[in-house]
């Protein structure tokens, strides 16, 4: 069994998050402190090394302006 974050859709998905994070023009350092939490938390998402569960995804959607289907939409 293929674990989901190997995937291509998982890649998918974290190449989205990646883009609206550098179309908000936030450094990662920002975004780690509007969510309160760790820089170190916020790399691990954006290079796909940590899972986001549906309300993590909720708070990255938010701060960059996304709606959620935004992420998730082929």
């Amino acid at each position: 069994m293929i674990d989901t974050i190997r995937r291509k859709e998982y890649a998918d998905f974290i190449g989205k998050l990646r883009k609206a994070w550098l179309d908000a023009g936030l450094r990662q350092i920002d975004v780690a402190k509007k969510l309160k939490r760790t820089q170190s938390y916020v790399s691990r998402v954006e290079v796909g090394e940590q899972k986001l569960d549906i309300l993590e995804l909720q708070k990255f959607a938010k701060l960059y302006n996304k709606p959620l289907d935004y992420f998730i939409k082929n």
